[in-house]
């Protein structure tokens, strides 16, 4: 446990969706313009290089960090099962505990019909002026390459910035911060859309990317062993014939909405040191899961398979002044449902239910440098199971290949296996995948860092894959389900 003062810290949780965890310049990404993180991880901060989501799109996944519960331990593994009045919820606890909890951003957290009061203070709503996220609506039948996601420039109406709701919750969270004075902790949480495709972004971060500095795409995989949902998905988004530049406009609009994400989050850095509140201030930096942009001649994500590209996440960390802390790269395997037990720790909240995070201030402290031995995310469905088809993204009456996630929609509905419930362990050296109705994946991540070769039948590999596969039979053992902590009268 850390040392605190009476007054818990105050909190900042500034959670991106959709980032990459190589897409950082400290991590060495030559191509990243990621200032604030940099300078944050160098004087400050502790930036997991090592930090796994849960699950690899974005409710389940926010659900699993905001109780600590993996996303099979309540059924988490759709876009529309939100955490119930029921389950616990990181945000209400910290509101019980005496936290002022100001929210500013999207939901994919709690069912929206029940509102937010529960939750938060202040759910932020944005000026009636606020333009559309990622440029103006378009038309799908005459949009070419619809399902590649590509906008790129976006055009600024003031000639400074592109008013969209990120920018309004950001600028929200800094006047809250800065006319702060309450002798009471307050936590902002910033669930900003960037880096979310589509790929759109408006200067200067469009510009400020070198293209020549990209590094490497992965390559497209020996599809006969990798899941089925990848090839069909490739085959559905129709990207093939993409040349390298194009790609490489795409990548580059990418890593421009990450170093916009980045700058923001500079201005809220700046906001709390005008306050005088950035010593007194965790802030926590990390996003729901990562995306292909490119990877495999893919864009966007899928629900059920795990390649880092996905998986593999930021986080970044700053303590309190209370906590003391060596800052850099930790490279230790950690997974984001560490993050509320990494928060009780530091403001000294006990959690009233079981939970499976592990605090992380040993390693921000330094007192320790390992963490986990394997990291876990999971995702896919049952067949037959209607509830978990995402029906529910294509509104009524509308054409279902209007929608740019069509690609992936179709299949995650359709009879084949393509939907299969799915489940990683994944250590240092391999990532083992079990899928229930197609072939399981193991790769050598020392020889194979791009997962471009399914090992699975590798007889020189069957010793890691019993092991991993009895590895990820004691994870569910351990995991499998929670207790409540409040006994029953009988």
């Amino acid at each position: 446990m850390t040392h605190r003062p009476t007054r818990p810290p105050n909190l900042v949780i500034f959670n991106p969706d959709q980032w990459r965890g190589d897409v950082l310049g400290h991590a060495g990404n030559p191509a990243a313009v990621t200032p604030t993180l940099d300078r944050l991880a160098a004087e400050d901060a502790v930036s997991f290089t090592g930090a796994f989501a849960q699950n690899p799109v974005c409710t389940p996944s926010r659900c699993s960090f905001m109780t600590g519960w993996y996303p099979h331990v309540r059924g988490h593994r759709t876009m529309h099962h939100m955490l119930q009045p029921d389950e616990p919820n990181l945000l209400r606890s910290l509101r019980d505990a005496g936290y002022f909890v100001w929210w500013g951003g999207k939901n994919d957290l709690v069912p929206a019909q029940n509102g937010f009061d529960d939750y938060c203070d202040v759910k932020h709503a944005v000026p009636p002026d606020t333009l559309p996220m990622f440029g103006p609506r378009r038309d799908p039948a005459s949009t070419p390459d619809l399902y590649g996601f590509h906008v790129g420039r976006l055009d600024v109406p003031d000639g400074h910035s592109y008013p969209d709701s990120d920018w309004a919750h950001v600028q929200a969270a800094i006047d809250l911060i800065t006319s702060w004075d309450r002798d009471q902790p307050f936590c902002v949480y910033l669930p900003l859309t960037y880096p979310h495709p589509p790929y759109a972004v408006e200067d200067p971060w469009f510009s400020m990317i070198d293209r020549a500095a990209m590094p490497d795409r992965r390559p497209e995989p020996e599809w006969a062993g990798k899941p089925s949902i990848l090839s069909g998905i490739r085959d559905r988004q129709r990207l093939e014939a993409w040349s390298d530049d194009q790609w490489t406009e795409l990548r580059a609009t990418y890593y421009g909405m990450c170093a916009r994400v980045d700058h923001q989050l500079g201005l809220v850095l700046d906001a709390l040191r005008r306050a005088g509140s950035y010593d007194d201030t965790a802030v926590f930096v990390f996003p729901d899961h990562g995306d292909f942009t490119g990877d495999y001649g893919l864009v966007e994500k899928t629900q059920n398979t795990f390649e880092d590209c996905l998986t593999r996440v930021p986080l970044v960390i700053k303590p309190p002044r209370s906590t003391p802390v060596r800052p850099g790269i930790a490279d230790a395997l950690v997974e984001l449902v560490d993050v509320p037990a990494t928060i009780e720790d530091l403001v000294g909240l006990t959690p009233e239910h079981t939970h499976f995070g592990r605090s992380l201030v040993p390693l921000l402290t330094g007192a320790a440098d390992d963490h986990r031995d394997a990291v876990f995310s999971e995702g896919g469905r049952l067949a037959g199971e209607e509830q978990a088809m995402e029906l529910q993204s294509t509104p009524p009456g509308g054409r279902p290949e209007d929608s740019r996630y069509w690609p992936r929609l179709e299949l995650q509905r359709g009879p084949g296996p393509e939907h299969t419930k799915a489940v990683m362990c994944r250590t240092r050296d391999h990532k083992y995948v079990r899928r229930l109705y197609e072939k399981d994946e193991l790769y050598d991540l020392r020889a194979d860092p791009g997962e471009l070769v399914n090992r699975i039948d590798d007889p020189g590999l069957a010793q890691v894959r019993a092991e991993l596969g009895d590895r990820l039979l004691t994870w569910f053992h351990e995991t499998c389900d929670v207790v409540p902590h409040r006994a029953d009268r009988r």
